[in-house]
């Protein structure tokens, strides 16, 4: 029978501009991987918002799995801009195959 493992997945809704600064959280945290998917639209406490490349204020949602402590870690480094800089920062335990990979 396949095992399963309990890990936490991230997801990160940033400004494309902020992508670098997330992911090198990420590295910075040793977890092994991520993945940036672009957004175009979608609706918020502020109202609607479209994927505006002229402005650059286009958003992306960087996924990431890891270990909890890890998960722990990754939120810790990024609470100082999670504000300022309007991330949304959302996490939930799934489960895995091959839970040694996160």
């Amino acid at each position: 029978m396949i095992e399963m493992v309990v890990r936490k997945r991230i997801e990160i809704l940033a400004d494309a501009a902020l992508v670098r600064r997330v992911t090198e959280a990420i590295d910075k945290v040793e977890i092994t991987g991520w993945t940036v998917l672009p957004v175009s639209s979608g609706k918020g406490r502020d109202g609607h918002w479209r994927e505006e490349r002229v402005t650059g204020a286009d958003k992306v949602l960087v996924l990431t799995v890891a270990s909890k402590d890890k998960a722990a870690a990754l939120a810790e480094e990024l609470a100082p801009i999670l504000t300022s800089h309007g991330l949304l920062l959302t996490m939930w335990d799934v489960e895995v195959i091959r839970g040694e990979r996160f």
